[in-house]
């Protein structure tokens, strides 16, 4: 049986804040980012509860990610300082796993979310970006709240951050991406390998 909190880190897809445009300057709206995130609940709540194979849910997630999430930002800021250094062929390649990884390491988890759903409840305006409000309603467990970060600053409305009760998802993943680095002498070549076959 997972944990409490590893359940709830299933619903996080992680995302790094980089720095934002003043809010005025932002295209996105608050239905936008609204309707981003309603469009993503509905596609999570499909696919838990679709009966698929490990494989086909995995392939889903991958494509859910991409769709609604801001790939490339959460997986630099999942990598930490060592973007920075990187080329932009190594950050390609590690994104390209990230997203595998992420795919699998969350897909496996849902299963326990069968028969459970996600449903939006407000959006607001916060600084530079719009926080998407939403309650996770989970078979056995009472009702809790998860939060979604949504700007438009890579041209697309893609949530790039996620909390769940205050607990900023995005830790988790720069934790264990950190870890695996380190384990690997910070060799990032060796990183991508690995996280090609984890999750």
């Amino acid at each position: 049986m997972q944990s409490k909190l590893s359940r709830r880190t299933v619903l996080a897809a992680a995302a790094g804040a980089a720095v934002m445009r003043p809010l005025s300057a932002l295209a996105l709206s608050t239905d936008q980012a609204s309707r981003l995130i309603q469009g993503l609940v509905e596609e999570i709540n499909s696919a838990i509860n679709a009966g698929s194979s490990d494989a086909q849910l995995y392939r889903t997630f991958e494509r859910i990610f991409a769709k609604y999430a801001d790939v490339r930002i959460i997986a630099q800021s999942a990598l930490g300082v060592t973007a920075r250094s990187a080329s932009a062929s190594e950050l390609n390649a590690f994104t390209d796993a990230f997203s595998g990884y992420i795919a699998r390491k969350y897909g496996k988890r849902f299963r326990e979310f069968v028969g459970g759903r996600i449903e939006v409840k407000s959006a607001k305006a916060v600084k530079s970006f719009y926080e998407v409000k939403t309650t996770a309603f989970i078979k056995g467990e009472a009702p809790f709240e998860v939060i979604f970060l949504v700007s438009d600053k890579s041209g697309r409305d893609l949530f790039f951050n996620m909390y769940i009760e205050g607990v900023n998802m995005l830790a988790t993943e720069r934790t264990e991406i950190g870890a695996m680095l380190d384990r690997r002498g910070g060799d990032l070549g060796k990183l991508i390998e690995d996280i090609k076959k984890a999750g």
